[in-house]
Formats: C-alpha cells, sequence, structure tokens
C-alpha cells in the first residue's frame, strides 16, 4: 500500500482528523490536545516527543466479528515495529496496548467509518517524564534505550510492519496470525478480571487461556468478546 501522510503540528485529535480520510490516508501530528485512548481514558503526551497518527483502512466485505480482531492485528504490527529498535521484551495485551517490561508504551483506539477503520495510534517514543498516577505503568523507547529515537523513523517501522499484516489478514483472517501472539502475549497464564465496556454486566475471571483464534480472550475457558483486562495476581505452576 502506498500509505498518503498528512502532517500537523497541532490537532484536537489525529483520528477526528481521518474521519475526512479515505483508505491508505494517515494523519500526524506532534502534540494533540484532545487526545485519547480506548475506553475514554486520556493519552498523556509531550508535544514533539511522542509518534501520534490514526491510519485509514479498508475493512469492505469483511464480517464484523473478523473487523473486531483489528486492534490485535494493529498491536502486532506495533510491537514488530519495535522490536529491533529496543531490546526489551515486548508483549501485546488484548485487545489494544503493546508493553514493554509490561509497562505500556504503546495502545491502539480503532474506530469503525463505513467501509473503513480509523487505526489511532500512540507510541511513546522519546518522552522519559509522565504524570505520577501512571509513571510506575508506562514507559517508552527512550526509557527502554537511554536515548532517544527518530520519530519519522518509529512511523515508517509501524507503517511497513501493518501494511504486510493488514494485507495477511484481509487474506487470511485472523485465525492465521493467531500463532504469532502465543510467545507475547501478556495475559495468557495469569490470573485476570475482565469487566465489561459497558459496565452492565459482571466481571469475568479465571486463568488466561491466551488470545484464541478468533481473536477473542480465554478466560477461565469463557470466550470473552470485549473488554478491560486486569491481572489480579500472578502465579506459577498453577493448578486448579
Amino acid at each position: 500500500m502506498t500509505w498518503r501522510i498528512h502532517h500537523k503540528a497541532v490537532t484536537a485529535s489525529t483520528n477526528l482528523d481521518a474521519r475526512a480520510g479515505r483508505p491508505g490516508d494517515v494523519f500526524m501530528a506532534d502534540e494533540q490536545t484532545a487526545g485519547r485512548g480506548r475506553l475514554d481514558h486520556a493519552w498523556h503526551s509531550a508535544p514533539g516527543e511522542n509518534l501520534m497518527f490514526s491510519a485509514v483502512l479498508d475493512v469492505s466485505g469483511l464480517a464484523p466479528d473478523a473487523v473486531a480482531t483489528l486492534p490485535l492485528v494493529v498491536g502486532l504490527a506495533v510491537l514488530r515495529a519495535l522490536a529491533p529498535l529496543a531490546p526489551s521484551p515486548f508483549t501485546v495485551k488484548w485487545p489494544n496496548d503493546v508493553l514493554a517490561h509490561g509497562r505500556k508504551i504503546a495502545g491502539i483506539l480503532c474506530e469503525r467509518m463505513g467501509d473503513a477503520v480509523i487505526a489511532g495510534v500512540g507510541v511513546n517514543v522519546n518522552q522519559t517524564e509522565f504524570p505520577p498516577e501512571i509513571d510506575a505503568r508506562a514507559t517508552s523507547l527512550a526509557r527502554e534505550t537511554g536515548r532517544s529515537h527518530a520519530v519519522s523513523k518509529v512511523l515508517d517501522c509501524v507503517l511497513r510492519e501493518l501494511d504486510g499484516l493488514v494485507f495477511d489478514w484481509r487474506r487470511e483472517g485472523f485465525a492465521f496470525l493467531a500463532p504469532a501472539f502465543a510467545p507475547i502475549d501478556a495475559l495468557k497464564g495469569k490470573y485476570v478480571r475482565v469487566f465489561a465496556v459497558d459496565g452492565d454486566s459482571d466481571p469475568v475471571e479465571g486463568v488466561c487461556g491466551g488470545i484464541m483464534p478468533d481473536g477473542t480472550l480465554d478466560v477461565g475457558g469463557v470466550s470473552v468478546y470485549a473488554g478491560e483486562a486486569h491481572v489480579t495476581w500472578r502465579f506459577s505452576n498453577y493448578r486448579e
């Protein structure tokens, strides 16, 4: 795919900008004044230090359950782009985060727009100081490597990986990519509690069996299609 890059110094939200785009358009900014993550969580980013972009991806002809796996595909692309840049144990946390040493380094927010999906991506690149309430849970490429990185290079790496993975995903389906998550699944083997997005149902909890071929999360033998997952305790050699 030939990506068309649209750059702003400051914008409210690259996902909002992308609503005027078409597949192949990438909207990026040095600073977002109203950036947000999944479930309307605020996205903290110092001006010019991090990568913030939204790519418009074609999902025409795909069933809703197939489209629902796209955040994981984008997460895998981000992980593969960052892995050569830092000697860190990167993992994907279902459904939409990338972690380094267990700390969040990137987040994904996907929004449906007709026959397209706006994939918003935020990667902590050069930020080394975070708000106190998230400092222990956040990291960046600069924190992981002790040096700064060119944001433009990180964007190029992510888009290259995203191009290939989205092509495979559209042609073969998520089940084709699912085995790649086994060694990078941040939740597999941990005791987790998953809260419903709407908050209207009870949390599902249990030992996480990992990301399934359909993109759901196996929690104690129950397939969870959406929600916010939290690790409640860690263990080894767990037995029922």
